[in-house]
C-alpha cells in the first residue's frame, strides 16, 4: 500500500473509500507499516452474488475475519494459508466458528492484525453498510490512521426479496420502506403504519405474528398481503405466502411454527407488492426443477466439478462421495520405460481417457523432473472435458477430443488410421486404469496401430464415508443419486450401504441400470445417451415433470426425502 496523503478510488463491484496519512504518522514505533483492511460484503448467503472486487480481495487477504454466514460465502475464494482467526475444527474435519464473538473482540482481532502490517479482510453478512458493527470499526481505524475500504455487497432485505419473487415496486412507483423489527420504536411502525409503501421487514419466524400485529394496530389492513423467506438465497429457501390477519395462521398449517428453529431470521414483505398471484409467476428460484433436492453424486470433488455445477444450476444441492481411490500400479517398470519412451520419440501419439490418467503421467514427469515440454512433437488426444482441462492446466493443448460422444467409442470415430506415408511413427502410449476395457485398444490395432497398454494407475475401492452419510444414504436423507457406472454402484453399496427406497435412482445408461436393479435398486431415470451431463439433464427433467403434476393436482411439491417415514420427536417437558 502507499503511505501518502489521504486517498480515494473507486473500484470494480463498488465504491472503495481509503482514509491514509503521512508515513511518518502511521509507522508503528518499531517500523513495522501498518496494514490495510477491507470491509467486505458476503451477500445474503448465494456465493455467486458476490462482486468480482470482493473475489479479488479476498485472493489477496493475509487474514479473514468472520462470522460462519460470512464465512460459508466468502471462503471458497481465499488462498490456502490464510488466517481464520474465528475458525476451528469441528469433530468431522469441517470449519466451524469457534465461538460467538462479540463485537469488541472482532475489533480487536481487525485493528492487531492491521497493526501487524496484514491485509485484513473483514467479511459481514450483506452489505457493510448497513452492518453497525462494521461502521464503528471504520471510525475506529480511521481514528488509529490505518487505511481501509469497503467493498459493497448485496443488503439482505435486498436480495433475500428478488430470489422470492417479490417484487418491490412497479410502474406505478411507490415508497419502499426497511425495517428492523429488533430496533423499531413506536414511531416506526406508526409511520409505515400509516403509509400505502412497500415494507421490507428484518425479523425472525417467531416474531412474524408481532409484526403483522403492529403493522395492523398501526393502520395497516389484515388483508393486505404478505410474504415471509427463510434461507434467502440459499437452497434452503421457503417462502409463504399470506395476508397481515392471516399469516400466524399460515405458519402453524404449514408446521413452520412453533419449532426450536423459530428464531431464524426471515425477510418479511408486506403490501401490495408481495401479492400471491404476482409471485407464483415471478418465483423464479424456487421453482427451478431440482430446488433443494440433495443430489448425491459418487465422484471425487474434482472429477465432479462440472457436473456439480450443473445441477446447482438446477436448484440442487451435490454432495460428492467418492467410492473408488486412486493408488499407483503395484509394479512401476512398465511406466517408467513408457515415460522414458516418451522423452526418447517412440510413441506418435498418447491417448488419456480419464483425468486419473492425466496425474499420472504428470507425477512421473516431477519424479523425473520433466515438465510439458516433453510432449513437443507427439500428438495428444484425451476423452471428455475434465480430462481436457487437466491437461491445459498442466500447460499441454490436446489434438484431439472426440467430437460426439465422449468415450473411448467416441474417440475411435475420429481416431485417424495408420498412415506409413505421413505417419513416422506407428505406436500409441495408453496410459489408463488397471480395470480399463480394450475397447479403445482394440479399434486403435484395428486402424493399424500398435499399442503400448500401460497400467498408469490402480483403482481400488474408497474407505466408507462419514457415519452421518452412511445414514443419510440408507435412511432416505438424499432426494437422488447418479450413477455414472456399473462400479459405482457396486462400490457404493459396498462402502456406505443401499440407496433407501423414496431416493431417486438415476443411471447413466442401460449396463449401469442393470446393476442397479441387480442390487434391488428401482431405477426412475436414464440418460439419453452415455453422458454425465445428459445424465444430469434427464434428471432435471424428472424433477420438472414431477413438480408439474404435483402443481396439476393441488398437491403439495415435496422433495422426495420428504416423503419418507419421519421419526416421532420426544417433546421435552
Amino acid at each position: 500500500m502507499g503511505t501518502t496523503g489521504a486517498a480515494s478510488a473507486t473500484s470494480t463491484g463498488g465504491t472503495t473509500s481509503t482514509v491514509a496519512a503521512p508515513q511518518a504518522a502511521r509507522a508503528e514505533p518499531c517500523g513495522t507499516p501498518l496494514g490495510h483492511v477491507t470491509f467486505l460484503g458476503a451477500g445474503p448467503g448465494d456465493p455467486g452474488l458476490l462482486t468480482l472486487r470482493a473475489v479479488d480481495v479476498l485472493a489477496q487477504a493475509d487474514v479473514l475475519i468472520a462470522d460462519s454466514e460470512a464465512y460459508e460465502v466468502v471462503h471458497a475464494h481465499v488462498a490456502p494459508g490464510t488466517e481464520t482467526p474465528l475458525q476451528g475444527t469441528g469433530e468431522d474435519g469441517s470449519t466451524v466458528t469457534t465461538a460467538r464473538a462479540g463485537a469488541d473482540h472482532i475489533a480487536d482481532l481487525v485493528m492487531r492484525a492491521a497493526r501487524a502490517g496484514k491485509r485484513v479482510v473483514r467479511a459481514v453478512a450483506g452489505d457493510p453498510g448497513m452492518d453497525t458493527d462494521a461502521t464503528a470499526d471504520m471510525l475506529a481505524l480511521a481514528a488509529a490512521e490505518i487505511t481501509f475500504e469497503v467493498v459493497p455487497g448485496i443488503a439482505n432485505a435486498v436480495g433475500v426479496a428478488a430470489y422470492a419473487g417479490v417484487p418491490l415496486r412497479d410502474s406505478e412507483g411507490g415508497d419502499v420502506r426497511f425495517v428492523n423489527a429488533a430496533s423499531a420504536d413506536d414511531r416506526c411502525w406508526n409511520e409505515v403504519g400509516a403509509s400505502d409503501a412497500t415494507v421490507v421487514v428484518s425479523t425472525t419466524l417467531d416474531a412474524v405474528a408481532v409484526t403483522a400485529s403492529r403493522l395492523i394496530s398501526a393502520g395497516r389492513k389484515p388483508d393486505t398481503p404478505l410474504s415471509v423467506t427463510v434461507a434467502g438465497t440459499t437452497t434452503r429457501q421457503r417462502t409463504w405466502t399470506a395476508t397481515l390477519g392471516t399469516v400466524e395462521r399460515t405458519l402453524k398449517t404449514a408446521k413452520v411454527l412453533p419449532s426450536p428453529d423459530a428464531d431464524r431470521p426471515v425477510i418479511a414483505v408486506v403490501g401490495e407488492r408481495s401479492a400471491p398471484a404476482q409471485r407464483e409467476r415471478l418465483a423464479w428460484f424456487e421453482s427451478k426443477p431440482l430446488f433443494g433436492w440433495k443430489v448425491l453424486v459418487p465422484r471425487t470433488k474434482e472429477q465432479a466439478a462440472s457436473l456439480s455445477e450443473q445441477l446447482r444450476s438446477y436448484g440442487a444441492v451435490p454432495s460428492e462421495v467418492p467410492t473408488i481411490a486412486v493408488e499407483p500400479p503395484r509394479t512401476p517398470q512398465q511406466m517408467d520405460r513408457a515415460v522414458k519412451g516418451l522423452v526418447t520419440g517412440r510413441y506418435e501419439w498418447i491417448a488419456f481417457t480419464s483425468v486419473n490418467a492425466v496425474r499420472a503421467i504428470r507425477e512421473k514427469f516431477e519424479e523425473y523432473g520433466l515438465d510439458a515440454r516433453a510432449f513437443a512433437g507427439i500428438k495428444v488426444a484425451a476423452v471428455g472435458e475434465q480430462t481436457a482441462r487437466a491437461l491445459k492446466r498442466f500447460g499441454v493443448r490436446p489434438d484431439l477430443v472426440p467430437s460426439g460422444e465422449q468415450s473411448a467409442a467416441g474417440l475411435l470415430e475420429d481416431w485417424p488410421p495408420y498412415d506409413p506415408v505421413f505417419d513416422p511413427i506407428d505406436r500409441v502410449f495408453l496410459p489408463r486404469a488397471d480395470i480399463a476395457t480394450e475397447t479403445l485398444v482394440a479399434g486403435l490395432v484395428e486402424l493399424g496401430w500398435e499399442v503400448d497398454d500401460v497400467t498408469a494407475y490402480r483403482t481400488v475401492r474408497a474407505s466408507p464415508p462419514p457415519a452421518a452419510t452412511r445414514e443419510a444414504i440408507k435412511g432416505g436423507g438424499f432426494d437422488a443419486v447418479l450413477f455414472t457406472s456399473s462400479s459405482t454402484v457396486r462400490n457404493l453399496v459396498g462402502i456406505a450401504g443401499k440407496p433407501h427406497n423414496v431416493t431417486v435412482i438415476a443411471c447413466i445408461g442401460p449396463a449401469t441400470a442393470r446393476t442397479a436393479e441387480e442390487h434391488g435398486l428401482r431405477v426412475d431415470v436414464m440418460a439419453p445417451e452415455p453422458s454425465v451431463h445428459a445424465l444430469a439433464e434427464a434428471l432435471a427433467e424428472f424433477g420438472a415433470e414431477r413438480r408439474a403434476a404435483a402443481l396439476e393436482a393441488g398437491e403439495v411439491l415435496k422433495r422426495p426425502s420428504e416423503k419418507r417415514p419421519q421419526r416421532r420427536r420426544t417433546r421435552t417437558p
